[in-house]
């Protein structure tokens, strides 16, 4: 769990990720907090509309950079992320996120036949059987929690003090990525659609969803990356949908060495949610 100025003893074991990674998922965050995180997906095209990738439109560009505001006036936002570990072990998150406090809470389900020490149980090795629990994020870290019953998880997060939870800094795991990305994709105001139109933002194709129309928009490049070049031509791995109207739909992060991109869907605004105080308050349970 992250807390920001209050520690709760030490954090769990990890497993000492490659640098090469850690320094990929560090610029990967970095692009997202200075504008590149806003709405789609990568892996699964399905180009409806269009004659193949182009650089965005003025147009396009406003409505990717409106796209982080939104998502911070529509909070608390139901949220899915799912995330592939390989060896057929899936993660997966659902829950609510409040951009204006940047806290998120949810549950976790673990899925695969026979996962050993995944990042939702980091140093814990399971059965092959389902796993799953209360998951609680910010900035900094998460904590995970036992279940306690069926109400919605922000409910029953409400009950658990903060000594109920068992946190840990994030590491560069497909799960642990995704929650630090999806963090911070809200913002208080929107982001420089000139910018991110020069820092080599690309339209990927058109694609229709329940009967909407998105933009399926490859994010701006990091610094230093050269146009068509590398495996993904130069393009960033970040990948978003955007509605006519800057709404979010899906995000999609492709990582290195896995096949399977990490992906963030969004549902809008969940009116009942109300988010827990007990795992960041600043007693001392």
């Amino acid at each position: 769990m992250a807390r920001k100025t209050r520690t709760a003893g030490p954090a769990p074991r990890q497993a000492g990720p490659a640098p090469r990674r850690a320094r990929w998922l560090r610029a990967l965050v970095a692009l997202a907090a200075c504008g590149a995180a806003v709405g789609g997906v990568a892996a699964y095209r399905g180009l409806s509309g269009g004659s193949g990738e182009r650089p965005v439109t003025m147009d396009e560009a406003s409505r990717l950079a409106l796209s982080r505001l939104n998502l911070y006036q529509a909070s608390p936002v139901a949220v899915t992320l799912t995330a592939t570990e390989g060896g057929g072990v899936v993660l997966r998150v659902s829950g609510v996120v409040d951009y204006r406090t940047r806290h998120g809470v949810g549950s976790y389900r673990t899925t695969g036949a026979g996962f050993t020490g995944s990042s939702a149980a980091s140093g814990s090795t399971a059965a092959p059987q389902l796993d799953h629990g209360l998951i609680i994020w910010d900035s900094d870290g998460l904590g995970l929690a036992p279940a306690l019953d069926g109400t919605p998880p922000w409910q029953q997060a409400e009950h658990i003090p903060r000594s109920g939870w068992s946190p840990r800094s994030y590491t560069t795991d497909p799960l642990d990525a995704g929650l630090q990305l999806l963090i911070g994709l809200g913002a208080d105001r929107p982001d420089n659609p000139m910018l991110l139109a020069q820092s080599g933002a690309r339209w990927l194709g058109r694609d229709r969803v329940d009967g909407r129309d998105y933009d399926e928009i490859s994010g701006p490049r990091a610094t230093g990356t050269t146009p068509g070049t590398g495996p993904d031509g130069g393009k960033s791995p970040l990948t978003y949908w955007v509605d006519g109207n800057g709404g979010l739909l899906r995000v999609t992060m492709r990582m290195p060495g896995l096949g399977t991109p990490t992906t963030l869907e969004f549902t809008g605004h969940d009116a009942n949610a109300k988010l827990p105080e007990a795992p960041w308050d600043t007693g001392t349970d």
